[in-house]
C-alpha cells in the first residue's frame, strides 16, 4: 500500500451497519479511507504507514455523527469555529428544517423569514444575505469563510412554508392552481440545485395552512427527484397519532419517502403512548412503507414563544402578530384559545405556563426573563402569566426562544430503540440559555443511553447516529468505515465519552471525544477544534 497521509493504529472500529466491533488500523490518504487492515498488530501483518500515525488504543473509530436535524442555517455563516457542533463529532448536519428557512426567497420574503424565526437564527444583521435561490445559497455553504469553507458539512431541506410564503403569502387559504404551480417549480427547482428533501413546520405559519392535498403534490414532486419529506406534523400532543397517521398516509399517497422530524410524543395526553406510534409505524413499513425519524435525547423541547399563539394570530405575517398583540381585544383571544380551548400552535393542548421557559430574547435589555417559567416572571410582576408573555412578545418583537418542559423519558427511551430512529439535535444556538442538546446531543447518546443505561449497544448506537442517517440521505461514500469512503471520521473514548452541556450550563462542551476529521482533515485534534474548514454543502445525488 502507498504511504499513507494517516494512519489510526489499534482502534476498535463502530463501522457504523450495526455491525460487532473490530480491531483494525485504519490509513486515510486524499480524505478517504485507503485501508482498512484487521487486527493488524495482533497478526504480525505489514501494518500501513502513515505521515501521521496515531495510536488509538482503548478509543472507538466511528464514522462522523449526522445530525438529521439542525437549526446552524446561519450559524454555519457566522462561527467558523462552530464547536458546539464539531465538539461533539458531527460532520455533517440537515438544515433547513421546519418548514422554514433562508432559501428560495425573494426581498420580501427573506425579510419576513427573517423576522418570524429570529427566535432561531437571530435576525442576521451579521449576514451578507447575497443569496435567493437554494442552489446560491448552497454555494455560499460552499464558500464559507474566505472561500475556505465552513466548519462542518451541511445539507439542506426546501422548506415548504417559506415556497409558500413566495407563492400564496401569508393568508390561511387553499392555494389556486397557479400557486400550486409555482410552489411545484420552487421545489422542483431546489431539488435540482442539490437539496436533499423537503420539510414542512405544520404548527408554525404560514405552512400550517397548506391542507393535505397541496403537501401531497409538493411531495410527488420530492419523489420524483429523490428526495424525501420531513415534516413537523400538526400535533406532539392532542391528536398526535392521528397527526403521524396524516403524514403516513400523505407519504404513501405520494409514494414518498417520509422521515418524521424530533419524533416525540408529549405533554400529559401522550405519557406512555410511544408504543402505539410505533406500531402505527411498524404497520405502515410491513407494508413496504420508507420511514425513517430522528429524535433529540431530552425530554423538553425547544422552540420560539410566538410558535405557541393559534395559527389564526400568525395569519399576516410577522406584523400582523404583533398588531393583533397590541390589541386587547384580539389579546384576549388569542389568551382564550391558549389557555381554555388549546391552540394549534400549543399542539391542541391548554398552554401550561409552568412548563414555559424563556431561554433567549433578542433584546439583551429583558434578559431578567431568561432561565424563569413565564409565570416564574408573572408572579415576581404580580400580574397575570398571559400579561408577561404579551409584554415579552412585544417588546422583544417576536424573538423570544422558550424551552418546554412537556416530555416524557420513557417515550423518549422507547422510540429511540426502533429500527428506523436516527439522532438530530434539533438544537437552537442562540439565546442566553439554549437547550443543552444543542451542545450535548450526540456524546449524550453514547455516555448516557448507551454506557449508563444501556438503552442502546454502542454498535447499535453508532449506527443511529452515522450508518443509518446517510443511508436516507442517500449518500454512497458517507455513514460507514469503508475503503473508499470519505474520512469523516470520530475517535471516542465510551469510558468517558458525555454531554458536558446541561440545562444550567448549556454550552459547555463534551468530555471523551479527542479527535473529529473532515475529509481526513482534524477540525478537532486532542480535544481542541483546530483552524480547519473542512465543511461543504453536500448536495443530493440521483
Amino acid at each position: 500500500m502507498d504511504h499513507a497521509d494517516l494512519v489510526i493504529q489499534d482502534v476498535d472500529v463502530a463501522d457504523g451497519s450495526g455491525a460487532p466491533t473490530y480491531r483494525a488500523d485504519v490509513a486515510v490518504k486524499g480524505g478517504r479511507i485507503v485501508a482498512i487492515v484487521k487486527e493488524a498488530a495482533a497478526a504480525g501483518c505489514q501494518r500501513p504507514r502513515g505521515t501521521r500515525e496515531v495510536d488509538a488504543e482503548g478509543l472507538v473509530l466511528s464514522p462522523g455523527f449526522i445530525d438529521m436535524h439542525a437549526h446552524s442555517d446561519l450559524a454555519l455563516l457566522r462561527d467558523p469555529d462552530h464547536s458546539a457542533k464539531a465538539a461533539q463529532g458531527v460532520t455533517l448536519e440537515v438544515i433547513g428544517q421546519d418548514g422554514l428557512s433562508y432559501a428560495p426567497v425573494d426581498d420580501r420574503t427573506l425579510s419576513e423569514v427573517r423576522r418570524t424565526i429570529t427566535g432561531w437564527n437571530g435576525h442576521g444583521d451579521d449576514i451578507d444575505f447575497s443569496w435567493r435561490s437554494v442552489g446560491e445559497y448552497l454555494d455560499r455553504l460552499d464558500h464559507g469563510f474566505d472561500g475556505a469553507g465552513i466548519a462542518v458539512n451541511a445539507a439542506y431541506l426546501v422548506p415548504q412554508g417559506t415556497v409558500r410564503m413566495l407563492a400564496v403569502g401569508w393568508e390561511d387559504r387553499e392555494a389556486t392552481p397557479q400557486e400550486l404551480d409555482r410552489m411545484r417549480q420552487l421545489v422542483a427547482d431546489g431539488l435540482r440545485e442539490g437539496a436533499v428533501g423537503m420539510s414542512s413546520g405544520l404548527t408554525y405559519t404560514p405552512g400550517m395552512y397548506a391542507k393535505d392535498a397541496e403537501l401531497t403534490a409538493l411531495c410527488r414532486v420530492v419523489a420524483d427527484h429523490g428526495g424525501y419529506y420531513c415534516p413537523h406534523h400538526r400535533s406532539y400532543g392532542a391528536g398526535a397519532l392521528e397527526a403521524y397517521e396524516e403524514m403516513v398516509t400523505l407519504a404513501r399517497e405520494a409514494d414518498c419517502p417520509l422521515h418524521l422530524a424530533h419524533a416525540t410524543m408529549n405533554f400529559g395526553v401522550n405519557e406512555g403512548r410511544a408504543p402505539e406510534l410505533l406500531a402505527l409505524l411498524d404497520k405502515a413499513l410491513a407494508r413496504g412503507a420508507d420511514i425513517t425519524l430522528d429524535t433529540y435525547p431530552y425530554t423538553p423541547g425547544c422552540t420560539t414563544l410566538v410558535a405557541m399563539l393559534p395559527s389564526w394570530a400568525g395569519e399576516g405575517g410577522p406584523e400582523a402578530v404583533l398588531a393583533r398583540l397590541r390589541d386587547d381585544a384580539t389579546a384576549e383571544r388569542v389568551r382564550h384559545h391558549l389557555e381554555v380551548v388549546g391552540a394549534d400552535g400549543c399542539h391542541g393542548v391548554p398552554i401550561d405556563w409552568d412548563t414555559i421557559e424563556i431561554s433567549g430574547v433578542s433584546d439583551p435589555g429583558l434578559g431578567s426573563y431568561v432561565g424563569r417559567t413565564v409565570r416564574e416572571s408573572a408572579d415576581l410582576r404580580g400580574e397575570a402569566p398571559w400579561t408577561t408573555a404579551r409584554r415579552l412578545l412585544v417588546e422583544d418583537r417576536l424573538g423570544p426562544t422558550i424551552l418546554q418542559h412537556v416530555g416524557h423519558e420513557e417515550n423518549v427511551r422507547t422510540i429511540m430503540r426502533h429500527p428506523v430512529h436516527t439522532g438530530g439535535s434539533d438544537g437552537i444556538l442562540r439565546g442566553d440559555k439554549p437547550h443543552p442538546r444543542a451542545y450535548g446531543t450526540f456524546p449524550h447518546y453514547l455516555g448516557r443511553y448507551v454506557r449508563e443505561l444501556g438503552v442502546l449497544s454502542l454498535e447499535e448506537c453508532v449506527a443511529h447516529l452515522t450508518g443509518r442517517p446517510a443511508a436516507r440521505l442517500r449518500l454512497p461514500d458517507r455513514g460507514l468505515v469503508r475503503e473508499g469512503y470519505r474520512a469523516d471520521l470520530v475517535l471516542f473514548d465510551p469510558a468517558t465519552v458525555a454531554a458536558g452541556s446541561t440545562f444550567a450550563a448549556p454550552r459547555t462542551l463534551p468530555t471523551g471525544i479527542p479527535h473529529v476529521l473532515i475529509d481526513g482533515r482534524f477540525v478537532v485534534e486532542d480535544g481542541r477544534r483546530t483552524d480547519v474548514l473542512a465543511g461543504r454543502a453536500v448536495r443530493r445525488t440521483a
